[in-house]
């Protein structure tokens, strides 16, 4: 009887060796990809593609930008320390969120007049999120209704995963209804963004005076609920009397009436003759947004939807307690990619703490300078169960539309897909701090 010896069976490509082998294969014939694999050439790009206003938009933050440089000091404060010598052959991504598995813990985040960077943008960001699996959490601030947006996903993958990003107005009833229709079109979690109750100091659209809900983009989700349209009604029926800005008759004035009438649902020469679209803007600049919030709204919703509910924004350990006490489902440490607050802490080194006060009683996910497949990698391995990515994929959407989006997040993907094997690791819920070491201060 002769020793069989034994071969490794085939294993089928891993994401990230699928991903490389088609960029490479198709490299063969001289095709090279549209969207960049590292992230300072698609930033580059990116911003050649978008106008100022777009770039000031998506690609600024607020006051000198502090934020914005701590949220990647603070990746670079912690080194992946790697092993060798273990089969790294067969490598796990998934993750379960709320009862859906996901092929990889990477969400899209929500980012508000994604329009200003491609046209139809929340159309073609679901229908990316959709060919890759993992979820897109809508923005309140979207430029198509939800609805349209979750036919689309459906249209690609049915059942495509979704959440529901909400801003809580000054309306409770605009609220209760925004709730109603994510529910309806299937979000499976409601998203609440609470660090952005006043919009913060933002140099770049300030220095262009540029506000794109003022010319209606970015509120699609509102003009299309029957809740707003109706207080726009009453408002139109019942005007206040007070006298609004004096009106000048300008070249940005007129581009700017064109611009609202543009977006709102009907025909643009009626739209052009009606008080509507002016007052469909203004009603939102009142009311979008509510600098009383408290943790009582929070419980209110828990009681109306049945849905998980995720707390996005919290950098603090004790409001992570107070959250998970009352039975919050998860938690997104988040600075809001460093939009809001100059001289924040970043949301890595927030991190460590808020997973210890959550203790595993929620979902912990975080966003704001996630960029990179190594990004993600240390961001799990501080205990986040998945990463949001907000930038990287409005960057790809500005290049080449639905499908930028698409591989800005599935390099992303592979690259932790690679750093995994490559760290000799093979299952991305098994990750701990020990796969790391902080090499700087914080």
């Amino acid at each position: 009887m002769t020793d069989q010896i034994e071969r490794p069976t085939a294993t089928p490509p891993s994401p990230g060796r699928a991903r490389q082998n088609a960029i490479y294969s198709a490299g063969v014939f001289g095709h090279i990809p549209s969207v960049p694999a590292d992230f300072a050439e698609l930033e580059r790009r990116a911003k050649r593609a978008m106008g100022p206003r777009a770039w000031a938009y998506i690609g600024g933050g607020a006051g000198e930008g502090a934020t914005m440089r701590a949220n990647r000091a603070a990746f670079d404060d912690w080194a992946i320390v790697p092993r060798v010598l273990r089969d790294v052959s067969r490598r796990d991504l998934s993750v379960d969120l709320f009862g859906t598995t996901l092929p990889a813990p990477v969400l899209f985040s929500p980012v508000g007049a994604g329009e200003l960077a491609h046209p139809d943008s929340d159309i073609h960001i679901g229908s990316a999120a959709a060919e890759l699996g993992v979820p897109y959490i809508f923005s309140n601030q979207g430029c198509s209704p939800m609805e349209d947006t979750a036919a689309a996903m459906e249209a690609v993958t049915p059942g495509a995963p979704r959440w529901f990003q909400l801003y809580w107005s000054t309306d409770d009833a605009l609220v209760e209804s925004l709730v109603r229709r994510a529910e309806n079109m299937g979000a499976e979690a409601i998203v609440v963004t609470l660090d952005t109750t006043m919009l913060g100091w933002r140099p770049q659209d300030l220095n262009l005076g540029s506000l794109p809900f003022a010319r209606a983009e970015g509120i699609a989700q509102y003009t299309s609920d029957p809740r707003f349209r109706d207080i726009v009604a009453e408002r139109i029926a019942n005007p206040s009397g007070a006298a609004g800005p004096k009106v000048e008759l300008t070249r940005a004035a007129v581009s700017t009436l064109f611009s609202m009438a543009r977006h709102l649902p009907g025909s643009l020469l009626k739209n052009l003759a009606s008080p509507v679209p002016k007052q469909s803007v203004q009603t939102f600049l009142d009311i979008y947004s509510r600098p009383s919030l408290t943790w009582d709204d929070i419980a209110g919703l828990q009681k109306r939807t049945s849905l998980p509910v995720v707390l996005k924004g919290i950098l603090h350990p004790d409001d992570a307690r107070t959250a998970v006490e009352m039975g919050i489902d998860g938690i997104i440490v988040s600075n809001h990619g460093g939009r809001q607050v100059d001289g924040s802490i970043s949301s890595l080194h927030a991190l460590p703490d808020v997973v210890a006060a959550v203790d595993g009683r929620a979902k912990v996910l975080i966003d704001s300078g996630v960029y990179t497949g190594a990004d993600a990698f240390k961001a799990l391995a501080l205990g986040a169960d998945a990463v949001c990515i907000g930038r990287p994929h409005m960057y790809g959407l500005a290049i080449n539309g639905r499908d930028g989006a698409r591989d800005a997040v599935a390099n992303i993907i592979a690259e932790l897909d690679l750093t995994l094997g490559l760290s000799g690791h093979t299952d991305v819920t098994s990750l701990t701090p020990d796969a790391l070491r902080h090499m700087g201060r914080r």
